[in-house]
């Protein structure tokens, strides 16, 4: 009996690591990602961090002055004529739990850089949120690659 119970025990031990084990698996959101307004940005590592950079927006072309978009409403005057392709808009991600990542986040449309997070929902989806003062909101960005 004692042996039968200490192999109970020892198959108990094995099935918590191993679903211990999935459930902390190290997810993998490097890539590209398409967000809702049609804008596509390449998440990657920066140092010990992820990173997200801007490799295009929809529409390409600024419609109020015809040529491709910048960084007209950072804070900082000087970075206003900067092209906004190129921008890194997940600033310093690090993990923050399973499939999570904690960072800052910059929004070109209010050149407001805010606190955010990363989650990534599952292998094609991934979701990134952000507060501004008391409002907060997010969106869902789908795998490219």
């Amino acid at each position: 009996m004692e042996m039968k119970l200490n192999g109970l025990c020892n198959l108990f031990g094995v099935v918590l690591w191993a679903l211990v084990g999935t459930g902390t698996a190290r997810a993998d959101p490097t890539g590209l990602w398409l967000a809702q307004d049609g804008g596509k940005v390449h998440v990657g590592p920066c140092g010990r961090a992820l990173c997200g950079t801007l490799v295009s927006t929809e529409p390409p072309i600024d419609p109020t002055t015809g040529r491709p978009w910048t960084d007209k409403n950072n804070p900082d005057q000087a970075l206003r004529s900067r092209p906004l392709i190129g921008a890194v808009v997940f600033i310093s991600m690090t993990p923050d739990g399973p499939g999570r990542w904690a960072g800052q986040l910059y929004n070109a449309d209010s050149g407001e850089t805010v606190l955010g997070r990363l989650i990534e929902i599952n292998n094609q989806t991934i979701r990134i949120e952000g507060c501004s003062g008391a409002l907060c909101g997010g969106e869902n960005m789908s795998r490219i690659k």
